[in-house]
This record gives structure tokens, C-alpha cells and sequence, in this order.
């Protein structure tokens, strides 16, 4: 066996060094270096790897565990994959220990053998928290440990399909100095039980902090050792959960499941379009119904506005779920081409629900929104609206069409305003109005 050699890398920049410094050279971080062992250079006439040809790499399709948690499966890309890892994050409270004791307690069920890591809570705190959820019976496996070497060894004498650990920055390896959470220990931790989890083929959860900042706490080279990062995210003293996937290599980026809590736990919503569309007041100006797309599924959200006359000197723009230079954008676009004069009001918008608009297909239900505030005219309660908004005060077509006139014509909905698009097609239910600028499309709604 070659032998190693030790190096030190800075877990912020990735900088190597040759011995340990206090602060790295590169980027000006204290106490960022962490040791890390390479394999000395291989010796004269050891045998070099071979590689083989791509086409025999990954013939086998994956196969898929489902969780038994539907929105979960749907974010994950259609189950677990043995030997997935997974980062899972968000705020204090929010409900990740809920959802992934859920999951275990669902793949206990299923036969899949899983091992609850708590690393954070007693067993007794765990138990009692799996009473009030009713998974008491679930037959799920629970381990108390915050040791790195024990947890591994507990694991490799269970033969475990699955995995959760919650969470990663409260796991220590006594191999390493620094107390649990450092950036050495929690790096070393996470790619220790990734490693771990690749050679068993076993799934893997690691639970994540979130910082101040909204950013998963710890290195960020954590979020390059996982297969799959989801975020957990919802609105103040709200209900709703939303799961989001921002990294995945066994489905699409930018998937989004929906949960509400609720006294028995987080329950999938299987219509989020009707929960985020029930409040919605009727004949309000400033009200607009978006067909947006997150990942691979068509959602009607709706678009909220307030137009307000302003004493200050630059009147402000604020958005909340879109982004807020798309909103100067679109004032900007709608005084020049379509005769509304915000240069002495204030704008405010709000996507409901707490779901984020990033596609520019929310452009054109953003600018009615904002022109039925300054109008003060309602829009009609049938209509939704999707469309890219240019700089010239045209409207662009968006893909996915037809999922989006789909969705509007299941929830209801009877008319669609959007851009011209070249390839046609007509969805049952639902009629179509297109048009080629912004001026004309205001002027389509009423």
C-alpha cells in the first residue's frame, strides 16, 4: 500500500499548504485549514488504473426506493437511490427532524431497515416526539451517539438501507481536534459517512444547520460532498412547508414539495395550486394568478401588488418571492411602454404562499398585478398569466405551455393570457389570448 503523505486544505477556498498556517494564505480565513492525507505519489512499475469504456459505465438504470412520502419522492426525482447522500437544511424549528424522523419511520415500514442517528436529542426526547407523531409502533431503529468511530461501527454491524443523521455538525471524530461543528470536524465527518454510505449502498440524510444568513452552517465544501441538497423553507407563522431541491444528481434542480404541519406531523399536499390559490380576495385590484413551473411541476400561485403614491424622492420598490431588479425592470418597461407613470409611487410586491418566482415567465402576471394596483381596476377572477416581458416592451413565449394551460384548466380557470406562441396547440377547457406587446396584452385583460 502507497503511503500518505499530509497536507492542509482550507475549507473555505480549497487552498492548499504544505504545513498548518493560522490563516490561509489565499483568502485571509482564520483557522481554516484542516489537515488532509494524500497518497503519496504511486511507486516505478506499479500498475497504473485502467479505464474502461463509457458505454459501460452506468447501463444499469437506478433503482428507485420510494419513501413513502409522496412530495419527498417527488423532489428526490422518484425515491431513494442506494447510496444517495443527502443534505438536508433549514431553520431551527422548522421541521427537519420531523420529516426525516417521519421518513425512517415510513422506511421501517416498507422493509428497508433504516437507523435514526440522533446526535442532538436524547432517546427519550426522540421517543417522546415520535409518540405525539404516532410512529411509536413503526419498529424504526434509533441510536444516541455523537461519536464519528462508534456511529461507524454501530452501522457496519447493522447492515442499514438507509441512514439518517441528525444532525452532521453535532458529530465529533476523536481522530481530529476542535470540538464538534469545527470546520475540520465537520468536514471530516461528512465525507467519512459519505464515503460509508457509498460502499454500503446505503441512502444517507444529514440533517445541516442553517446561519444567519440562510446558508447551510459549516464549510461549504459540505454541500460538494452530497448527491442531493434540499432546503427547507416557509414564511413566518405559517403552515406551509416547502422542500426545495438546489442540488441533484437523480432528478431536476429547482423541484419544490409541499407539506403543511400539522399537530400528527408534516403532511404531503397534493394540490398545492388550491391551497395557495384559497385566500385569494375576489374583485381586489392589484391580483394576479401566475402559471409558473417549479422543477417539473406546473403551479398557480398568486401575484399581489400595491401601487401607492410616494413622498419620498426615489420612491421604493420592494418584492418579496421575486426578485427585486426584475421589479425595477418591469416599472420601468410599463412607464415607457405602456403609459403608466410610477416615477411618484411606491411598489410593493408579494408572491402568497411563500413560494419564489425565479423564471422569467412570472414577468408578465407581475406587471398586471402592478397595473391593476395603479388602475385600481380588478382583473378578471378567470384569468391566469404567464409570459417573459422584454426590454422593449414585448412579450416572449415560455416553455412549458402547455403544463401551465393544463394546471389552469384543472384548477378552473377558463382564460390564459401569454405571448404568441409559434407552435400553436390548444388545451381543452381553457382560451388562449395572446399578445405580441405589453401595451396590448393590459389592454386584453379588461
Amino acid at each position: 500500500m502507497a503511503k500518505t503523505r499530509q497536507n492542509f486544505v482550507c475549507l473555505q477556498c480549497g487552498a492548499l499548504s504544505p504545513k498548518w498556517l493560522g490563516r490561509c494564505p489565499q483568502c485571509q480565513s482564520w483557522d481554516s485549514l484542516a489537515p488532509q492525507e494524500e497518497p503519496a505519489p504511486a511507486r516505478a512499475g506499479a500498475e497504473p488504473p485502467r479505464p474502461q469504456p463509457l458505454g459501460r459505465a452506468g447501463q444499469a438504470a437506478e433503482p428507485r426506493i420510494p419513501t413513502g412520502l409522496d412530495e419527498l419522492d417527488r423532489v428526490l426525482g422518484g425515491g431513494l437511490v442506494p447510496g444517495m447522500v443527502v443534505l438536508v437544511g433549514g431553520e431551527p424549528g422548522i421541521g427537519k427532524s420531523t420529516l426525516m424522523l417521519q421518513l425512517a419511520a415510513s422506511l421501517a415500514k416498507a422493509g428497508v431497515n433504516p437507523l435514526y442517528v440522533s446526535a442532538e436529542e436524547s432517546a427519550r426526547q426522540v421517543g417522546l416526539r415520535a409518540g405525539r407523531l404516532g410512529l411509536g409502533d413503526s419498529g424504526l431503529l434509533l441510536l444516541a451517539e455523537t461519536g464519528l468511530e462508534a456511529l461507524a461501527a454501530a452501522w457496519a454491524a447493522g447492515g442499514y438501507g438507509a441512514v439518517v443523521v441528525d444532525s452532521v455538525q453535532a458529530v465529533r471524530s476523536d481522530e481530529l481536534p476542535g470540538l464538534a461543528g469545527s470546520l475540520s470536524q465537520v468536514r471530516t465527518v461528512a465525507a467519512s459517512l459519505a464515503a460509508r454510505a457509498k460502499e454500503s449502498h446505503a441512502a444517507l440524510f444529514l440533517v445541516g444547520h442553517v446561519t444567519k444568513e440562510g446558508a447551510l452552517a459549516g464549510p461549504r465544501v459540505l454541500e460538494h460532498l452530497v448527491d442531493t441538497v434540499l432546503y427547507f423553507e416557509s414564511e413566518p407563522a405559517m403552515r406551509l412547508r416547502l422542500l426545495r431541491a438546489v442540488k441533484n444528481r437523480f432528478g431536476a434542480t429547482d423541484e419544490v414539495g409541499v407539506f403543511e404541519m400539522t399537530e400528527a406531523g408534516l403532511l404531503p399536499v397534493a394540490n398545492p395550486s388550491a391551497v395557495f390559490l384559497a385566500h385569494r380576495p375576489e374583485g381586489a385590484p392589484g391580483s394576479a394568478v401566475c402559471a409558473a413551473v417549479s422543477g417539473a411541476r406546473p403551479l398557480l400561485v398568486e401575484v399581489q401588488a400595491l401601487v401607492s403614491p410616494s413622498g419620498l424622492a426615489m420612491p421604493r420598490r420592494q418584492a418579496l418571492g421575486v426578485d427585486a431588479g426584475r421589479l425595477h425592470m418591469l416599472c420601468a418597461v410599463l412607464s415607457i411602454h405602456a403609459g403608466l407613470d410610477l416615477s411618484g409611487h411606491d411598489v410593493f410586491v408579494n408572491v402568497t404562499g411563500g413560494i419564489k418566482l425565479s423564471e422569467p415567465a412570472a414577468d408578465l402576471a407581475v406587471a398586471a398585478a402592478v397595473a391593476s394596483s395603479f388602475h385600481a381596476r380588478p382583473l378578471p377572477p378567470d384569468l391566469v398569466c404567464f409570459g417573459e416581458v422584454g426590454l422593449a416592451g414585448e412579450l416572449r413565449a415560455v416553455g412549458r405551455g402547455a403544463a401551465r394551460l393544463a394546471e389552469a384548466s384543472r384548477q378552473g380557470f377558463q382564460r390564459a393570457l401569454t405571448a404568441p406562441n409559434p407552435a400553436g396547440g390548444a388545451t381543452p377547457g381553457i382560451q388562449v389570448l395572446s399578445a405580441a406587446r405589453l401595451h396590448q396584452a393590459l389592454e386584453v385583460m379588461w
